[in-house]
C-alpha cells in the first residue's frame, strides 16, 4: 500500500523518534512507534484506519461503555492481524483476553490493574498519564509505556490544558519509563518532539487523517 506523503511524514518520525529513545532506553525498542487511538465519536470507523496503518504500528480501541463494544474489537483483531499491527483494548482486560488483543490501555485512575492484565497474560500494558505524578506511578507499577498527554493542543474533550513541547520534554526526560506522546499530535508538528525523549506517537484525529482512505471521485 503507498501511503500518503502525509502518513509517510508522521510514520517516519515516529519510526525515528523510537530508534532515538531506544538508544537511551532499550526497552522503547519494542513498543509501537505510532499507535491510533480511536474514538467512537471522532473516529467512528476505526478499521478503515486500522487497515491503512504500517505493519508495527498500534491501535488503541476504546469504546467508553458504549454498545456494539465486542463487535468491534473483534473486528479490529481481525484488521491489525492481517495488517502486522497490534492491538490493545482500553481499560477492559476481559475483552481484551476475549477477542485476543495484544494488550491493553489503561487510564490514569485504573493504572493499578496492571498486575491483572499482566496476570491474564496480555503481552503489552501501557497507561494515561496527565503529571508526573502518575508517570512516577505508571514507572512505580512497570508499565511498559505511558501516553502522556496533552502535549500539543487538542480537540479531545477530556485534552486539558496543552503541556506544550518544552514541559512535555521536560516530564519525559524524568519519567522512569518510556513515553509515547497524545494530544494534537500531527504531521505537522510532530519533529517538534525530536529531542524530547518520547519513544513514539499516538492520536486519534491526526493519525485518522494522515492514513483515512482516499475519497473516491
Amino acid at each position: 500500500m503507498v501511503l500518503s506523503d502525509e502518513a509517510t511524514r508522521l510514520w517516519e518520525t515516529a519510526k525515528a523518534l523510537n530508534r532515538a529513545a531506544a538508544r537511551v532506553s532499550p526497552s522503547a525498542a519494542g513498543l509501537p512507534p505510532l499507535i491510533f487511538v480511536t474514538d467512537p465519536d471522532r473516529t467512528p470507523r476505526p478499521w478503515e484506519i486500522a487497515a491503512r496503518l504500517p505493519a508495527g504500528a498500534a491501535v488503541i480501541h476504546r469504546a467508553f461503555g458504549r454498545p456494539g463494544a465486542e463487535a468491534d474489537a473483534r473486528r479490529l483483531r481481525d484488521v491489525t492481524r492481517a495488517a502486522g499491527v497490534r492491538l490493545l483494548i482500553g481499560l477492559d482486560v476481559a475483552l481484551a483476553v476475549a477477542v485476543g488483543a495484544d494488550g491493553v490501555h489503561l487510564p490514569e485512575r485504573a493504572l493499578d490493574q496492571a498486575d491483572e492484565a499482566r496476570g491474564a497474560g496480555l503481552a503489552l500494558v501501557t497507561g494515561a498519564a496527565h503529571s508526573p505524578e502518575a508517570l512516577a506511578r505508571a514507572a512505580a507499577l512497570r508499565l511498559d509505556a505511558a501516553l502522556l498527554s496533552p502535549v500539543f493542543p487538542t480537540a479531545s474533550p477530556s485534552g486539558g490544558a496543552a503541556l506544550g513541547p518544552e514541559r512535555f520534554a521536560a516530564w519525559t526526560r524524568a519519567a522512569g519509563l518510556p513515553v509515547i506522546a497524545l494530544g494534537g499530535v500531527h504531521a505537522g508538528n510532530a519533529a517538534v518532539l525530536a529531542d524530547s525523549g518520547v519513544c513514539g506517537l499516538a492520536g486519534a484525529e491526526g493519525v485518522a487523517r494522515a492514513f483515512a482512505p482516499a475519497a473516491k471521485a
